[in-house]
């Protein structure tokens, strides 16, 4: 009897290629974050300044992710990737040399910053409308679920690495070894021999923007799931990024316990990657929803009050859910929306997400401090929790089944 193959998706050439090259790229990702805050600090700079360097990377990101789903259904995704690898590969060599040369100043790295959003603006939706280039449909949700495998490991792995790097080589050998890994992606996107996608009709910039807006609109599982996602990404994230710090400094061991929950949610989101490559999921958009509503409930684990190692396994089981939610959403896009228009669509994806978080992690710090941290806690995930549940019922949003099963 022949032994099954295990990971069969990596059987097929061109999706290897990528799942190497960004493997790689993704560890550099979770690297270069903290490499960044530690050089801002080691040059001297504030929390102020830290904030704004970090913003001057996730504003332009914002700004342009609408235009660059537009520019990643009328040109060669492959080539939109390639050359956003190069830039950031620039960006980080850059800042990387100006930190480990003592030339660095706030000004620099920030301006570096944009750059490098930009550029970053421009890979994303490209890349969730190339993954279907590079895989059978029948392996595209294994496919996913291998790639946020490795997101979910480098959650875990990366800030690991980032500490050794910053000790042994100063915060810029770490951003120097981030600008290593978008070489080797860039080398692996080059090796990629991709049939050609029709390419969006519109004449013009604008006549795509509306014609990716249209494909969205013409479906209510998609409108409903990107309103869903906007108040996760509003209302209960910034429980994680800003709230949550302050309660392990305030009740808990500060960032010792931060980093012990961070963890126990990161070996969640790997456990729910494992059951989305396991499972058929008949309806992934239910499936998907029905695990945002789990997710939701993130910021009142938060703030249970139950210790440390309490918040740490319920994150776990967050972090299952927040997996089942990304990566089935993602498949589904995938596999129902066009291929001219999946980056445009995908493009309004990342808008309702990345795009607008900002505006809950500036509003979350005054809120609680006018309403108390845990009754603000408690509320975030009350409305995220509603907000899921009404997604849940939108009939569409319960019916959709994989292609091969609707058909």
């Amino acid at each position: 009897m022949a032994r099954p193959v295990r990971l069969p998706a990596l059987r097929e050439p061109d999706f290897r290629k990528l799942f190497i090259g960004q493997s790689l790229s993704y560890v550099g990702d979770r690297i270069a974050p903290i490499a960044l805050a530690f050089g801002v600090l080691g040059i001297g700079g504030s929390a102020a300044d830290l904030g704004l360097v970090i913003a001057a990377g996730t504003i332009p990101f914002s700004v342009f992710t609408l235009a660059a789903g537009v520019w990643a259904d009328r040109l060669p995704r492959q080539r939109l990737m390639l050359a956003s690898d190069v830039v950031r590969a620039a960006v980080q060599a850059l800042s990387g040399a100006l930190l480990l040369a003592g030339a660095a100043q706030i000004w620099m790295l920030a301006a570096l910053a944009v750059l490098y959003g930009t550029a970053d603006a421009f890979f994303s939706p490209a890349m969730n409308g190339l993954v279907p280039q590079t895989i059978s449909s029948a392996r595209l949700q294994e496919a996913n679920a291998l790639l946020g495998g490795t997101r979910s490991s480098a959650n875990v792995i990366g800030p690991a690495i980032a500490g050794v790097l910053i000790a042994i080589a100063d915060p810029g050998g770490a951003i120097l070894l981030d600008a290593a890994t978008f070489l080797v992606s860039a080398a692996f996107l080059a090796r990629l021999r991709l049939a050609p996608v029709e390419v969006a009709p519109e004449p013009s910039f604008l006549a795509a923007l509306r014609g990716g807006w249209r494909e969205v609109a013409a479906r209510s599982w998609v409108r409903s799931v990107l309103g869903a996602m906007a108040v996760y990404h509003v209302i209960v994230l910034p429980a994680v990024f800003v709230l949550g710090p302050v309660l392990a400094a305030r009740e808990l061991d500060g960032a010792s316990s931060w980093a012990i929950i961070s963890a126990g949610f990161g070996v969640g989101s790997v456990v729910g990657q494992l059951l989305i490559y396991r499972l058929p999921f008949a309806r992934p958009i239910r499936a998907s929803v029905a695990a945002l509503i789990i997710a939701s409930t993130q910021a009142a684990v938060i703030g249970s009050g139950l210790g440390t190692w309490g918040i740490a396994v319920l994150e776990a089981i967050t972090g299952v859910a927040v997996s089942l939610f990304f990566t089935l959403w993602e498949t589904s896009l995938q596999q129902h929306i066009p291929a001219r228009a999946l980056s445009r669509v995908s493009s309004y994806d990342f808008f309702a997400s990345a795009g607008l978080m900002p505006v809950g992690l500036i509003i979350a710090g005054p809120v609680s401090e006018g309403l108390g941290l845990h009754a603000t806690l408690h509320l975030m995930s009350a409305v995220g929790v509603a907000s899921a549940l009404a997604c849940l019922a939108v009939p569409s949003v319960r019916a959709l089944a994989r292609p091969e099963q609707s058909g």
